[in-house]
């Protein structure tokens, strides 16, 4: 039944619309995700060696902390995913969409820094935000909340926690319920520390995972050189139906390539603006072209590799292997027993910052619904208790068929309010490009639209 409902909204709904916007958001900033590349680097560098002011987390912890919801299941697991339900073309469709989403990525961000909050621990904001003061709409700032909260904070974390048992079972033979109590015990310490604790967890581990697993996969690259030719001519056949291996054919191929990839890489989707509205920077577009880097780092960089190992094994068509399992059984194919435990340890690390990151998407949102502190409270519980839990004990099927449902619904939500927004982001990234070229460090004031100076609270 949810597998249903999520294919037909998929497919009949959100593939051409997601598609769409990144298309008009890449035209209408003259593709800024290709021309500020240098500058993408630079302002993460900078920000990685700078402080923090006070209570507030800088541009790289922000960054650390939306990477690590990316950089998680969806590279190990959601590729493996994809490959099995839509052939190996879907890689192909997980490309495209982290090419152009990353526009939209560059879009939400930038406003979301722009219709920011000054918090008691720091700033706050995302798309429940600049929906309420930026469109003026209650209603729907309050459903976009909820419905972030029930995807990131409870639905999402599920998956998380199911691919870290599976691992886990697959590794080691380690009782799922027993890996899901230990989970639970290690999320709730963390999720109790607020957004600073989660901010220092996650700029260390991030690092050093995604580079420990990038030197790996790069290492069984080099050991397959030769194959490569192979493995790019596989997707691109596939791609576009010219030897199709689901059966499905290129419609099973673009749906599977697109919701894993968005899944993933999350651009478009409203998770990453939240943790954007927290860092302190000068103007606005500085988070917004890091963040985008965000998404070339998620599904070109993580994925890419996931999915490199896999083809190279052929054990894609294999009926019985599916989701993590097939990445650990096709890396173990490379390198032996030692690439089942590396992956087992990989994904113990990259899911487990997913969920603490997914937390405090969820977080944001409780606090812009209500200041009680029994809610959050209860909140905190469920997810970074029952939740994993619940993902630990279900089966694989059920926890990314209800994923794929909350994430359609609340990807359509933020699209529209970006697209309404947009013309604020267009602007503010033409401030930027005059200030460097004046040879300023670029610093925002709401003078430059004072249409909405009463709407923003922090660009005095």
């Amino acid at each position: 039944m949810l597998q249903s409902i999520s294919d037909f909204i998929w497919t009949y709904i959100l593939l051409a619309v997601l598609v769409g916007c990144g298309l008009y958001f890449s035209v209408r900033t003259r593709f800024v995700q290709f021309r500020f590349i240098g500058e993408m680097f630079r302002l993460l560098g900078e920000g990685a060696v700078s402080g923090t002011k006070g209570k507030h987390i800088n541009s790289f912890q922000a960054f650390a902390v939306s990477v690590a919801t990316r950089v998680g299941t969806g590279n190990l697991a959601g590729v493996a995913t994809a490959i099995v339900l839509g052939g190996p073309g879907a890689v192909f469709w997980m490309w495209l969409i982290a090419l152009i989403g990353s526009a939209t990525a560059f879009v939400e961000s930038t406003l979301a820094q722009l219709f920011k909050r000054k918090s008691t621990d720091s700033f706050i904001g995302g798309p429940a935000f600049y929906i309420l003061h930026g469109l003026h709409s209650k209603w729907m700032s309050r459903l976009f909340a909820v419905m972030l909260i029930i995807t990131f904070g409870l639905s999402y974390n599920s998956i998380q926690s199911n691919t870290i048992c599976n691992a886990m079972d697959e590794a080691f033979g380690f009782d799922p319920m027993v890996v899901g109590i230990v989970l639970t015990a290690l999320s709730l310490l963390v999720v109790f520390g607020g957004i600073q604790r989660v901010a220092k967890v996650s700029s260390v581990v991030v690092p050093v995972m995604a580079i420990g697993y990038f030197l790996l996969a790069f290492f069984v690259v080099v050991a397959n050189i030769r194959l490569l030719p192979d493995v790019f001519r596989l997707i691109f056949s596939n791609a576009f139906g010219v030897h199709q291996v689901a059966g499905g054919g290129i419609g099973a191929t673009m749906l599977y390539g697109i919701k894993r990839g968005l899944f993933s890489n999350e651009a478009g989707e409203g998770s990453a603006p939240n943790v954007a509205a927290t860092a302190a920077v000068s103007h606005p577009v500085k988070q917004g072209l890091i963040q985008a880097l965000g998404v070339f780092t998620d599904t070109l960089l993580v994925c890419s590799c996931t999915a490199f190992i896999i083809l190279v094994s052929g054990l894609y068509s294999t009926p019985e292997l599916n989701g993590i399992r097939l990445t650990q059984q096709a890396l173990h194919s490379e390198i032996g027993d030692v690439g089942t435990y590396f992956i087992a340890a990989a994904i113990l690390l990259f899911a487990f910052s997913s969920i603490i990151g997914n937390y405090y998407y969820g977080e944001a949102n409780i606090r812009f619904l209500t200041a009680k502190r029994s809610v959050l409270t209860l909140y905190r519980l469920l997810s970074g208790g029952a939740m994993l839990m619940f993902g630990a004990l279900a089966t694989l099927e059920i926890v990314w068929d209800l994923g794929d449902v909350c994430m359609a619904l609340l990807t359509a939500c933020n699209l529209v309010a970006i697209v309404l927004l947009g013309r604020y982001a267009f602007r503010l990234l033409d401030d930027y490009i005059r200030q460097k070229r004046e040879g300023k460090n670029p610093t925002f004031n709401i003078s430059t639209l004072p249409e909405i100076k009463d709407d923003v609270e922090c660009w005095g």
